[in-house]
This record gives structure tokens, C-alpha cells and sequence, in this order.
């Protein structure tokens, strides 16, 4: 019994172990002073491109979370001995990342409602689980509802 345990016990820590990388993301770059810089976030956005010495791998990028970038830019741009122009530049940067980001999220947004309403409007019977885990099947009335927020959403997010 040990000796089928023991292998599972090995994959399961070698999978452990390729999640590491993610969690070790490292930026490295050398600053206005010539020093190098080491930090799991990107370097101030002052820091030119051939002072960048090395990033996180794309998977390493796509496996940190996208709040913790977002959080990190305010705290770059009020760092010590920023020029009130560098400061303007890394706000004005921020908005136009989170506008990006929030017209993403409305575009995929949009599209699931548009599939939501197609679906609602076809008029396949529709299951759904209840409160109390029992499948049941979606009624004229509850499907009018649901069609009524798709078409809210759409409304909205489809611009």
C-alpha cells in the first residue's frame, strides 16, 4: 500500500514545486544611482527600457494577479523624488490601463450576455440548480426574467 502512495506523493510535489517560479517572479534593473534593483513588481515607469536587465517569464507575468499590478502603480508614483510630471505620467498610464481593462471586461461581458439571450430566446428547456441543489427546469416566467437582464447587460456592456 506504502509503495503506491510513495509515487503519488512525489508527483504531487514535483507539481508543487513548477507552481514556484510564478511566486518567484523577479524584476531586475538598474536605477537613476546605477544600482541594481530586485523586486517581484516592474520597475517605476521613469526607468528606461535598455536599464531593464530582467523580467519574469510570460507565464510568471500571466500567473500574477492583475490587482496586484494595479496596486503597485500608485505606490511607484508616489514614491520620494518623482518629478510632479513623472507622477502626472505614471496616472495618466493607470487610467489608461484600468479604461483597457474595463473595456475588456464589458466586450466579454457583452458577448456573454448576447449568448445568454440567444440561448433564452431559442427556446430549449433550460435546467438550472435551486437553492436546495434539486435541478429544475426554467418556466416561461423565469425565463422572461433572465431575458430582461441579458438585455440590461447588453444594454449597458455593448457599446
Amino acid at each position: 500500500m506504502t509503495a503506491k502512495i510513495l509515487p503519488l506523493s512525489l508527483l504531487c510535489g514535483a507539481m508543487l514545486l513548477s507552481l514556484a517560479p510564478a511566486a518567484q517572479a523577479q524584476w531586475k534593473w538598474r536605477d537613476a544611482d546605477g544600482r541594481v534593483q530586485y523586486s517581484d513588481r516592474p520597475p517605476p515607469g521613469h526607468v528606461a527600457e535598455k536599464d531593464i536587465l530582467a523580467r519574469p517569464s510570460a507565464s510568471a507575468l500571466r500567473a500574477m494577479s492583475a490587482p496586484a499590478a494595479a496596486a503597485s502603480a500608485p505606490a511607484s508614483a508616489a514614491a520620494p523624488g518623482k518629478s510632479a510630471s513623472d507622477a502626472a505620467k505614471a496616472e495618466k498610464e493607470r487610467k489608461a490601463a484600468e479604461d483597457k481593462r474595463r473595456a475588456e471586461q464589458n466586450a466579454e461581458n457583452c458577448r456573454q450576455a448576447q449568448d445568454q439571450l440567444k440561448m433564452l430566446e431559442s427556446g430549449i428547456r433550460i435546467r438550472q440548480t435551486n437553492d436546495k441543489g434539486e435541478a429544475v427546469v426554467l418556466d416561461d416566467a423565469a425565463r422572461q426574467t433572465q431575458m430582461k437582464q441579458a438585455q440590461t447587460v447588453i444594454s449597458v456592456s455593448c457599446k
